[in-house]
């Protein structure tokens, strides 16, 4: 069965860092896609991040470009949101999600619908 845990959220004021993991266990790291999504209080899921598994290759969304980075360890069936210059804004339950790859590509719309989900870790961005 496939799991994923998130964890590193916390409290942090406006400028500073935290590193999301989540670790995922019942499936092998490189044949899936990981996506970050998060979902701020009254607002819709966005989509934040995603990495392939097997090649590596990872996008951002507009939201966090420049300010977050993705990265993985297969050995250690995680993967990494490392997030810098932290907003206000980026207040939200930050979740993970891993997908099979669509013809050898990660679709966020496709791990968002198909997925299998974490619970989740709270960021909260704040002085």
């Amino acid at each position: 069965q496939e799991q994923l845990v998130e964890s590193g959220g916390g409290l942090v004021q406006p400028g500073g860092s935290l590193r999301l993991s989540c670790a995922v266990s019942g499936f092998a790291l490189d044949s899936y896609c990981i996506g970050w999504f998060r979902q701020a209080p009254g607002k819709e899921r966005e989509e934040v991040s995603w990495i392939s598994g097997s090649d590596g290759s990872f996008d951002y969304y507009d939201n966090v470009k420049g300010r977050f980075t993705i990265s993985k360890d297969n050995a250690k069936n995680t993967v990494y949101l490392q997030m810098n210059s932290l907003k206000p804004e980026d207040t939200a339950v930050y979740y993970c999600a891993a997908g099979r790859p669509v013809q050898r590509m990660c679709v966020m719309s496709w791990i968002r619908d198909f997925g299998s989900w974490g619970q989740g870790t709270q960021v909260t961005v704040s002085s």
